[in-house]
């Protein structure tokens, strides 16, 4: 047996606004909105994510998750321009001492998104 792919399932109470964030701000492309079933199916390039109303399976107050997602991407700097007016910022841009240079956000939800590249792999 073998895992063949990891799509993040999050919680949202709000399918529309999740979805116009991801398309009209990152880029995204909506795979399915399903109103009547409650979830949405997001894509850009290899990464998806899928977003679900609230079921009655598990209490739910707020969109919560302990961590972040973390983006990798080729251009780091060029992304940072594009989304840095746009969006709640949670750290600039910058290099660390692990060898990445990135920046955080959140999403229309609060959800941690963080974007990075490599050091060594930066045009700057």
């Amino acid at each position: 047996m073998k895992l063949t792919k990891l799509t993040p399932m999050l919680t949202t109470t709000d399918l529309k606004g999740t979805v116009y964030f991801y398309v009209q701000t990152l880029g995204f492309t909506c795979n399915a909105l399903q109103m009547e079933w409650g979830w949405t199916s997001i894509q850009l390039d290899s990464i998806e994510i899928m977003f679900a109303l609230p079921n009655d399976h598990m209490p739910f107050d707020k969109p919560t998750f302990t961590g972040s997602f973390y983006f990798k991407t080729d251009n780091v700097d060029q992304l940072w321009e594009r989304l840095k007016d746009k969006t709640k910022i949670c750290y600039s841009l910058e290099n660390f001492e692990y060898g990445m240079r990135e920046f955080a956000i959140y999403d229309n939800n609060d959800y941690l998104l963080q974007f990075g590249q490599e050091i060594n792999e930066t045009t700057d």
